[in-house]
């Protein structure tokens, strides 16, 4: 691998986009044959690759976690990937729907194909599994894709587009790199769907981007996903599994809990609980290898001023750690934070925090909390803890979310059973498993006449007996 990346032109962006739509047009869907074999054949590459991409991927950041990497970036795509080689052709096959009873003796059923030229765009915090997950349905649906992966993370970006070259011909799948400009030109494409993963303020100018050439869209964003803390609740537990959910990829994870509802009653035990569990977890942070940086000055400037803006405006700031690596260490690593008594002006609870900072909000009793969850745009993800399956569905009925986890953190995200999305502000559309083969495929019905039938009975000229059979229908 080369340090340097070199960025392609636009100009080459639009020549691989031309050639996957000739192919397209000459060859049509990647057959079932092939896409067996390029499921398993990727699948196989990235195991071979893993710690290589989990190298590149700490250079990219300036440190991060190989054990994380591998858990959350590797490990969830080998297993799409494998999953959908296992299952696509149940998932393809066609489904016979009932005819009503005036139009029997036909038959109706539903053919699942391939959409055409499909565009997926991925983000820094998890650049293989971001880019490759959705890959996996559009894939077993027989699409030929196009990927832009993000221009933070260039070094993954480019292992990512050699792998690509590896196991697909450009016609089939390919990466095109580049910044800005170029994801502003891959975006204006006429694709036949796009899929997008990323902030929400972006997930609108690819909206309307899309928008102009009618192409449909996935949109993955994120959101506040909030993190509620039932009264009766063991707080050690809820702690540790919120800590353990919070500061994995040290909070740039789209799910991870971005703020806690919890009994004012109990606000002083979870802090002590939570700090606990970040010593158990994290004994130091500067030197700790399981202890992922910031990706960018940038975004470490950014939380820097969220704390700070919190702080302005009220806030009370619960530094936590165990070696006095208080806010700011070396490589652009940041020491968890508690934040509370938070105004609802704060920069901390309007934005997605995206980071190792965790607002903490108490309630009376549980209505508030659901009014609080509800008054705000929809998350991503809503995390529950409680052991009262009651209180759990009321929760559930009263929230909308795109996806939940009871008792726990993230762990939703990983499941292929699972569609995984958003819903408002936090996205659109779902994928993993079958979802992300129905997403990249269109769903064609087919109505088939028999031989034998009464279709002369619903053309004109019409008599009494389409008056007998209308009163029937109608009555």
């Amino acid at each position: 691998m080369h340090d340097i990346v070199s960025l392609p032109a636009r100009g080459r962006l639009q020549d691989v986009f031309d050639l996957q739509r000739r192919a397209w047009s000459e060859q049509g869907a990647l057959s079932v044959e092939r896409r067996e074999e390029a499921l398993g054949a990727l699948a196989d590459a990235l195991v071979r690759r893993a710690d290589e991409f989990a190298r590149v991927i700490a250079q990219d950041f300036g440190h991060r976690s190989l054990h994380e990497t591998k858990l959350a970036d590797l490990y969830p795509v080998v297993s799409s990937l494998r999953h959908a080689r296992k299952h696509f052709r149940r998932w393809m096959k066609p489904q016979r729907r009932p005819i009503q009873m005036m139009f029997q003796p036909a038959s109706g059923r539903v053919h699942y194909q391939a959409l055409g030229v499909v565009g997926i765009v991925s983000p820094w915090n998890y650049p293989v599994q971001l880019a490759l997950s959705p890959l996996a349905g559009a894939l077993a649906a027989g699409n030929r894709i196009l990927i832009k992966p993000s221009e933070l993370t260039p070094r993954t970006s480019a292992l990512l587009a050699h792998v690509i070259e590896e196991v697909f011909d450009e016609s089939e799948v390919a990466v095109v790199q580049g910044g800005v400009d170029v994801a502003q030109a891959f975006i204006r494409l006429k694709f036949d769907h796009l899929f997008f993963t990323g902030s929400t303020a972006v997930g609108r100018e690819v909206m309307k981007a899309a928008a102009e050439n009618l192409v449909p869209v996935t949109l993955e964003l994120g959101g506040k996903s909030p993190t509620i803390i039932c009264p009766e609740y063991p707080i050690e537990k809820a702690a540790e599994r919120i800590a353990v959910g919070k500061l994995f990829n040290a909070g740039q994870t789209c799910i991870a809990p971005d703020y806690v509802l919890i009994p004012r009653a109990q606000q002083s035990e979870f802090i002590a609980a939570f700090r606990n569990a970040v010593v158990r977890l994290y004994p130091t942070f500067s030197a700790n290898p399981d202890y992922t940086a910031i990706i960018s000055e940038r975004h470490y400037e950014r939380l820097r001023k969220l704390i700070a803006d919190a702080q302005t405006k009220g806030a009370v700031v619960h530094e936590v750690g165990s070696d006095n690596e208080i806010l700011e260490t070396a490589g652009r690593k940041i020491a968890p934070v508690l934040l509370t008594e938070v105004p609802d002006s704060a920069l901390a609870m309007q934005e997605e925090i995206f980071g190792p900072v965790l607002p903490v909000v108490t309630y009376e009793d549980i209505e508030d909390a659901i009014r609080f969850i509800s008054d705000r745009p929809h998350p991503l993800a809503l995390y529950v803890f409680s052991h009262d399956r009651r209180l759990v569905e009321h929760i559930l009925d009263r929230t909308t979310s795109g996806g939940a986890a009871i008792n726990e953190t993230l762990l939703h995200c990983v499941q292929e059973e699972l569609p995984f999305g958003g819903v408002g502000n936090s996205g659109m559309g779902a994928y993993h498993g079958e979802a992300g083969f129905r997403t990249f495929s269109h769903a064609r019905s087919v109505f088939q006449q028999a031989r034998i039938n009464g279709a002369g009975m619903t053309k004109p000229p019409y008599g009494s007996r389409i008056e007998r059979m209308l009163s029937f229908l109608l009555r």
